[in-house]
């Protein structure tokens, strides 16, 4: 790889479209470029909202290697990986702490690769070039610090060794264990729980709730809209919410991604009064934007978990992601799971205590997804019988 040339571009253009879903191939879906230059598109991402586009491009002879979706932040919404005590601690000590970069795929804490590289080429090689290229730009633009959130175990063994400290996070995810119907999935769980889901599910019934996933062209394009004012209103009814997404993005992702798209709606006399945006590919399910124009009791529960479920276990996918946050997934069957960031800090005095911090709150996690394991609601987790 004598001939490695590695360039900055501000855009996905149209043109790297071909050469850089070759780099994707099966990997995770919000890494192809359907996705990540319809956010580009819709100015989801950009200079102006605070995400603007540096994408590092690898090539070998002309021929695209290798490449990583990179921006500079002007803060750390949208990332799920929180260090805003970082910054906190770096204006402190009078350093500036923005911008900042992040290789990640925006809004979206979903794991997977970061670092593309081309099936057949030196996958940590390639790492190691476009992790180092991050480390110069960093250090020759005064650059605080360089994120690489929610990335891979090869990734982390690539990176350590260039300075990049390794952060663990959890996530609860299911898993499909061979499960034929839905029955199946419940009869893990003990009575009482096993009671109180089905109560959840014909609650549903009574007030003559339909609820039914539709995928790829299964979709119409009536459903886009609704969709999207979905979104808008729970967003818009969190304290803490921020509207990263718009309708043009929705039109987009709907228009050239609706392959891998799952839309899980409930619906009531004759309207829609709930549902879920999903993505879906390679055996794993991405549960992404949930909202309902009625408050009904269960119906989230319903909606975003169980006829996902249901969804997953009828397509043989093996692997559901509800993505961050809620402890009250674990009720449902869904188990703690490790996430996984690298960070390179430029400043050496923050560098070391963030250091010493990752280390206590790495053996914290570890503790945490242990006792979590112990306390899962499927027997099969659990060891019985």
């Amino acid at each position: 790889m004598s001939s490695l040339n590695v360039r900055i571009v501000n855009q996905l253009s149209a043109d790297l479209k071909e050469s850089w879903d070759a780099l994707v191939g099966e990997e995770s879906p919000f890494l192809e470029w359907d996705w990540l230059a319809s956010l580009e598109e819709a100015g989801c991402v950009s200079a102006e909202t605070g995400w603007a586009p540096h994408h590092i491009l690898v090539e070998d002879d002309g021929r695209l290697v290798g490449a990583c979706p990179l921006y500079l932040k002007g803060h750390s919404e949208g990332e799920f990986i929180f260090d805003y005590q970082w910054a906190h601690a770096a204006h402190s000590a009078q350093l500036n702490y923005y911008p900042k970069l992040l290789v990640a795929v925006p809004f979206t804490p979903a794991a997977g690769i970061r670092f593309l590289t081309l099936p057949g080429m030196d996958r940590v090689a390639l790492i190691r070039v476009m992790g180092q290229t991050l480390i110069t730009i960093c250090n020759q633009n005064e650059i605080s610090s360089v994120h690489v959130n929610f990335c891979s175990q090869d990734e982390i063994e690539a990176l350590e060794p260039l300075g990049f400290l390794h952060r663990m996070g959890l996530q609860y995810h299911w898993e499909n264990k061979g499960y034929s119907v839905f029955e199946d999935y419940l009869s893990e769980f003990r009575s009482k729980r096993r009671t109180k889901i089905r109560r959840e599910r014909k609650e549903m019934a009574e007030r003559e709730i339909r609820i039914q996933a539709r995928s790829g062209d299964e979709i119409r394009d009536e459903h886009v809209p609704l969709m999207f004012d979905l979104y808008k209103g729970h967003v818009q009814n969190l304290y803490w919410g921020r509207l990263y997404l718009n309708l043009h993005f929705f039109e987009l992702a709907a228009r050239r991604f609706r392959r891998n798209l799952c839309f899980v709606m409930a619906e009531q006399e004759g309207e829609i009064i709930a549902g879920t945006f999903n993505v879906q590919k390679n055996g794993v399910f991405y549960g992404r934007y949930w909202g309902s124009f009625r408050d009904i009791k269960h119906l989230h529960f319903n909606v975003c978990y169980y006829a996902a479920i249901e969804h997953c276990i009828a397509n043989g996918i093996q692997r559901f992601e509800p993505g961050a946050g809620g402890d009250f997934k674990q009720l449902r069957g869904f188990d703690p799971q490790p996430t996984h960031s690298m960070h390179y800090l430029s400043q050496p005095a923050l560098r070391s205590a963030v250091r010493d911090h990752l280390e206590h709150e790495r053996a914290h996690m570890g503790m945490a997804i242990d006792s979590l394991t112990g306390q899962s609601q499927l027997k099969s987790t659990r060891g019985e019988g």
